[in-house]
């Protein structure tokens, strides 16, 4: 974790720490995959939660010959609008960071040309849900769970809820926060995770309850955890006042591993029977100007080096099995043994009327 970081703690999109660009390369042939003429580089577009280590991105470049240069371009869903926009003349060779509550959006504009990476049959059949088309390769994986303050609830003498069920009850009232399934990746994940739980028409209920119980909505992931939540460090600063808040198992290890001094126990808790499993992927960019560098970069994405670094910079699980996980997240996140699921065939059929209903159900 050699690089430089734009401390927030904690940051929106599966990955939970924003760091700065990893990488990137400033001399002469540093210029972008696409529009450069370097074909010596090769540029991975992202959202700005990216991260890796330094050393292990010179480890790339020497052993491929490419320097990598990373284009961060904002939230998850944001990032993935603006490639679908750019696909034509596109801004990099490869795209991380697209999830499964997103794929068919960029799948159904065609925003990738078919790869299969290097080890990708190592990897379990349950993250390779674009089967054999290859448009996709998985990298990563994590749950979208409701955290809680421990402080607040052994405070209050209160048992923490743990299930979706839980947070409905009376004595929860006014104590969740969750951001907008309209603008959020973290928000939408809730809200499917709500629609595999209750089903195609029992979700919408369930949201009248929960709108009930003073279920509060602010736009996107970093104001619900660092400004509402009473938990986080950046809470504290703010004042949060809200002792429940969606976020990810594992934001947990990040309140330890980034406070000083370190706890010995992590100060928030997940609320495992809330969660619903999110998965990364990455993809050969359409007219990609440098194919051959992107496809070098995917087999390194999946590879065990790369896979090995990314708990603890972006907080979040290898799919590739020989990875190991290091002991600081095997120690303070909690396994999430039933997260909700989805195919991605039916969030696309479903998901843009879920949103528009859930924006007049709960925001009107």
């Amino acid at each position: 974790m050699s690089i430089t970081r734009k401390v927030t703690v904690l940051a929106a999109g599966l990955g939970l720490v924003t760091l700065s660009a990893c990488g990137s390369s400033d001399g002469p042939d540093a210029g972008s995959g696409s529009g450069s003429g370097g074909a010596k580089t090769v540029t991975l577009v992202s959202h700005d939660s990216w991260a890796a280590s330094k050393d292990v991105i010179a480890d790339f470049e020497k052993s491929s010959g490419y320097k990598v240069r990373v284009l961060e371009d904002g939230e998850a869903g944001q990032a993935v609008n603006k490639a679908i926009l750019t696909k034509d003349n596109p801004q990099g060779d490869v795209f991380f960071g697209v999830d499964n509550t997103l794929l068919s959006r960029a799948l159904d504009n065609g925003l990738f040309q078919p790869y299969a990476a290097k080890g990708l049959d190592r990897i379990d059949e349950r993250y390779r849900v674009d089967g054999d088309k290859h448009r996709v390769t998985p990298v990563d994986y994590g749950d979208i769970c409701v955290n809680y303050d421990k402080a607040y609830f052994e405070r209050e003498k209160l048992t923490p809820p743990q299930t979706l069920d839980d947070l409905v009850k009376p004595e929860y009232k006014n104590l969740l926060v969750t951001e907008n399934a309209a603008t959020s990746s973290p928000g939408l994940g809730f809200l499917l995770g709500t629609a595999a739980r209750y089903g195609d028409q029992g979700w919408a209920e369930y949201w009248k309850k929960l709108k009930a119980n003073g279920v509060k909505v602010v736009d996107g992931w970093e104001q619900a955890y660092n400004e509402e939540f009473s938990g986080s460090a950046g809470g504290k600063e703010a004042k949060g006042d809200r002792p429940l808040v969606v976020s990810y198992a594992s934001s947990p290890p990040v309140e330890v591993i980034y406070a000083e001094p370190r706890p010995d126990t992590a100060p928030t808790g997940v609320a495992t029977g809330t969660c619903f499993r999110q998965i990364e992927f990455a993809g050969l960019l359409a007219n990609a100007e440098n194919p051959e560098g992107g496809k070098a970069l995917i087999d390194f994405l999946v590879g065990r080096e790369f896979q090995e670094d990314m708990p603890l910079n972006m907080f979040v699980h290898p799919v590739n099995p020989d990875a190991k996980l290091p002991a600081e997240f095997t120690e303070f996140a909690p396994e999430v043994k039933d997260p909700a699921t989805m195919a991605p065939a039916k969030i696309a059929e479903h998901r843009d009327q879920w949103v528009k209903s859930w924006t007049s159900l709960v925001l009107k």
